[in-house]
């Protein structure tokens, strides 16, 4: 492994106990908060105050009612602007909190998961997280199970007001066909775990499929092949760090799950037509 000092990584360990699947929290933030990533998946909710949040490199103005969702394949940063104060909610959760149906919602790759909600909206979020906030300090019967509904449903008003990524057309997937739920199984594998040495019989096995067939199978349900796909989500996440950090292309490099600076510029070049230095300065 190679040492580089990169945008934090927020660890399951430190956010999350053994025993829990879900956290919420309430943030007031008046100050920057730099470029990071998580192990688990986060999904925010604005509830007062302005700001920039800037997400893998695409900046978007937050005000009350924004809300997005994060995989642990992103990065982010969130600003508040001069003089406010970011008040909002942080809802976390890895992947065993997702139950099969939602993962055809959400986890479709190219879908940004960002929406700015209307005023009915905004107040039955609201209304749901406080439900999940006073749920989730009590321990009462019931508890999980209500939490569980409401995140499902947070999770759901989301997916419906989202809309394609601006990379999508660049994106790795590229077939129409039904996903199987072994391959959607093993794609939130390989988000937590593309930026670190990944093969294919990782993958197969955190499905419970054979090599061989988890290959065909994930050909057919993503259009592409196990590695193009690994390495076209290297490559968009390594680009949005070259736009949106000044961290040194080496370090970015590593940072994305390359092994050498010589095979990241070649797959850099040859998917973008340039060099990741060129790139950075266009």
């Amino acid at each position: 492994m190679h040492d580089y000092k990169g945008p934090e990584r927020l660890t399951n360990d430190s956010y999350m106990t053994p025993s829990a699947s879900v956290s919420l929290f309430k943030h007031r933030l008046d100050g920057r908060i730099d470029t990071h990533w998580h192990e688990f998946f986060e999904m925010g909710f604005v509830l007062s105050g302005s700001g920039t949040h800037v997400l893998n490199g695409v900046p978007e103005r937050l005000c009350r009612g924004s809300a997005f969702l994060l995989t642990p394949a992103d990065f982010h940063s969130l600003e508040p602007d001069a003089g406010e104060t970011l008040e909002l909610y942080d809802l976390i959760f890895n992947d065993r909190f997702i139950r099969e149906p939602m993962l055809e919602l959400l986890f479709d790759h190219g879908v940004r998961h960002t929406a700015v909600y209307g005023t009915e909206e905004t107040d039955a979020a609201e209304r749901e997280f406080e439900l999940v906030w006073e749920e989730s300090a009590g321990g009462r019967p019931g508890s999980a199970m209500l939490v569980q509904g409401s995140v499902e449903r947070l999770l759901i008003q989301l997916s419906r007001r989202s809309g394609p990524s601006p990379a999508a057309g660049g994106d790795a997937r590229g077939s129409d066909l039904p996903m199987p739920p072994a391959v959607r199984k093993a794609l939130i594998y390989i988000q937590h775990h593309f930026r670190e040495t990944l093969s294919l019989d990782d993958a197969a096995a955190s499905c419970g499929l054979s090599p061989n067939y988890f290959s065909e199978c994930f050909s057919k349900g993503t259009g592409i092949t196990f590695q193009a796909y690994v390495q076209d989500l290297r490559l968009q996440f390594a680009k949005s760090l070259l736009k949106s950090t000044r961290l040194p292309v080496t370090e970015i490099c590593f940072a994305s799950g390359f092994n050498t600076l010589p095979h990241f510029e070649r797959a850099f070049k040859k998917r973008f037509g340039g060099s990741p230095r060129d790139y950075r300065k266009r």
